[in-house]
């Protein structure tokens, strides 16, 4: 466990986003590790077809959080989009899954505000400059949606350098949203 909710405000995954997003706080369940527990459970989710995992990690992180007093920090849960291609591929958005178990713990509603724009390549063979760069424009608020005065927590499976979040979170923040939170299964990189 990566214990990044007790230093929500100043731990290494607020480090690293620091300059990038206005982002209240970083959170993340594990630690990412290669060849270790977190690898093989994200490698599980996202492509062996096992969406049950991300949503128990999320009830487990759920309820981690509400032990820990983060009960009515937020208004909705909303998950990074996939492209409607990789998603249609995989079956379900990974990070909706966990979006899902976090709500059963939490009480608060998920919700898809926002769409991938662009198909964007892995990020996991680039540099930190190719995926700010990656994913510059690729988000945007859906037709339609509003998150004017809202206190979203914005959740994904894996920070790495930030770049997918932080996207994410400056469609959010620029579109009137009050703050946002970021919530992963795992942190690492």
């Amino acid at each position: 466990m990566a214990n990044f909710h007790l230093r929500p405000l100043d731990n290494e995954l607020t480090s690293k986003i620091r300059g990038l997003t206005q982002v209240n706080r970083a959170m993340a369940y594990l630690r990412f590790s290669k060849k270790g527990k977190s690898q093989k459970l994200l490698h599980l989710l996202k492509y062996k077809n096992k969406p049950e995992i991300g949503e128990e990690m999320g009830r487990l992180y759920g309820l981690l959080l509400a032990q820990n007093g983060y009960l009515n920090e937020w208004d909705v849960i909303v998950p990074v989009p996939l492209h409607p291609m990789k998603q249609k591929r995989r079956g379900y958005n990974q990070s909706e899954k966990f979006a899902d178990g976090l709500s059963k713990s939490l009480s608060i509603r998920v919700q898809n505000l926002l769409e991938r724009r662009k198909f964007t390549e892995t990020q996991t063979k680039k540099t930190r400059l190719q995926r700010l760069e990656n994913v510059d424009e690729v988000f945007d608020l859906k037709k339609g949606e509003s998150v004017t005065g809202q206190r979203i927590v914005l959740v994904d499976d894996v920070i790495t350098t930030g770049a997918t979040l932080c996207a994410c979170a400056n469609v959010l923040l620029a579109n009137g949203a009050k703050h946002v939170d970021l919530v992963t299964i795992a942190a690492g990189g």
